[in-house]
């Protein structure tokens, strides 16, 4: 099998000969190139982490600078870019076959700018309205949305058996962004860096200064960066392009709807605890310096999705998120003896240590259900393209659009959790003082997780 006219099309920013699953293909040409794009792609997404979750670090350091909101504002504050989030993954997963990889990385990488640049400004005039803050947090939604997207074209440039591994690795990466952000915002506020743009800080009881629109204008430097690393470094691959059309109908899939319940309860997890942890942490523990510790939670969650997506390569996806779901539904029960109630005054590190290990399931069950989600969908396309008399390559091609599309939706779904937890918590503070309420409705949601994983995916099958 002759493959001549191969090196002109597989090199320039579109690719027009792509076949992953041909081993000496991948091994020439395919896995250099795919490597490539990966390695632009994860700190582009680990931006966007950061940017999704600014105002995570930003709205316990509001009132400080001279803004008097209240807690449920706050919380609130924390979970609205979970909602743009949520809403624009959906059609955030269709616009990589539509536009392509390489510019629609480069242009959602770019945007994110816009939030960053406002938010530096606007948390300098004590008199900004609190609807221009909902007005930015739903940009920095925006940011939320490129994991969809990024996800569907990793998936495009990688063979079936190395997707988990892949998109462990962009995800986990990705993810990390809450992380580093949480850790870098609060030495970037201690300092004065951008004196030169007008940022001048606001003095403290202590006499030290906060310059809070650093939190924001930190990664202005880097989104430009990796704006032109994105146009200029990542490719397009001709195979990837999809009408709408053609990825509509993943959405009749009842497939679908399971699988983004469980990761609703594995990412949603992760990503509204991300959200809401340092203030739920403030409320329940006020002697505390809560900003000092709370990246420990999503870089644990982070690291623990990209050992997720491996594990469940050689594990198996189903046997992991079950095993996963067990383990939260017992913690978030834990939980409850931490809490500070009429009696007692809670105990902090029994809280940060069993938060720690909810924010560890959460990541390693975000890795095991995306897996889950790669290989049922590929699976079950693969089988309705041959039973309809279509060919190997066809069933191929159409494998990889479905999966793009259900894995956009399906994150589109688990995003939800962003905003869900952390309004769960402001709520349930607001009627009761006591976050207990919310609580129980997660560890009810988790065992309900439990048996349908068991139900639909784990009773048939020994490995899936």
């Amino acid at each position: 099998m002759s493959h001549s006219s191969v090196p002109e099309r597989t090199t320039g920013s579109v690719i027009t000969e792509w076949r992953p699953e041909d081993p000496a293909f991948w091994q020439q040409k395919g896995h250099r190139v795919a490597s490539r794009n990966l390695w632009i792609s994860v700190p582009c997404l680990l931006l966007a982490f950061c940017v999704w979750m600014l105002f995570s670090a930003v709205a316990v350091n509001l009132n400080k600078v001279g803004f008097n909101f209240t807690t449920d504002q706050l919380f609130m504050l924390t979970a609205l870019p979970s909602v743009s989030g949520a809403l624009l993954r959906v059609p955030y997963a269709f616009m990589v076959p539509i536009f392509g990889g390489r510019r629609w990385t480069a242009f959602s990488t770019g945007i994110m700018i816009v939030p960053c640049v406002w938010l530096g400004f606007a948390v300098q005039d004590p008199t900004t309205p609190f609807s221009i803050f909902i007005i930015i947090a739903l940009l920095c939604g925006f940011a939320g949305a490129n994991f969809a997207s990024s996800m569907a074209n990793i998936s495009f440039f990688y063979p079936k058996a190395k997707q988990g591994g892949a998109l462990g690795i962009n995800g986990g990466m990705g993810n990390l962004g809450v992380s580093v952000m949480q850790l870098v915002a609060p030495l970037a506020i201690s300092m004065s860096i951008f004196a030169v743009f007008g940022g001048t800080g606001v003095e403290q009881a202590d006499g030290s200064h906060i310059y809070l629109e650093n939190a924001a204008w930190i990664w202005v430097p880097f989104l430009v960066v990796f704006t032109l690393a994105a146009w200029f470094g990542m490719n397009e691959l001709a195979t990837s392009k999809a009408s709408l059309r053609a990825q509509l109908p993943v959405l009749k899939r009842a497939h679908l709807w399971i699988l983004g319940f469980l990761y609703l309860a594995t990412f949603g997890s992760f990503i509204g605890f991300s959200a809401g942890f340092a203030m739920l942490a403030k409320t329940q523990f006020p002697d505390v310096n809560v900003l000092h510790y709370a990246f420990f939670g999503p870089l644990i969650g982070a690291i623990a999705r990209s050992c997720g997506g491996a594990l469940s390569d050689r594990l198996g996806g189903t046997r992991v998120t079950l095993v996963n779901f067990i383990m939260m539904a017992i913690f978030s029960a834990l939980l409850f003896l931490t809490l500070p109630t009429a009696t007692s005054a809670g105990h902090f590190g029994a809280f940060f240590g069993v938060f720690m290990a909810l924010f560890l399931t959460a990541g390693l069950g975000s890795g095991s259900s995306f897996q889950m989600i790669s290989v049922i969908f590929r699976k079950m396309t693969a089988e309705r393209v041959k039973a309809q008399g279509g060919d190997d390559a066809q069933a191929l091609r159409e494998a990889a659009t479905d999966t793009a599309a259900a894995l956009g939706f399906i994150s589109a779904i688990g995003a939800i959790g962003g905003f869900f937890i952390p309004k769960a918590f402001g709520t349930s503070l607001a009627l009761t003082g006591s976050p207990a309420d919310a609580m129980k409705v997660f560890l009810v949601f988790y065992v309900a997780c439990v048996i349908i994983t068991w139900a639909v995916y784990g009773r048939n099958s020994n490995k899936k």
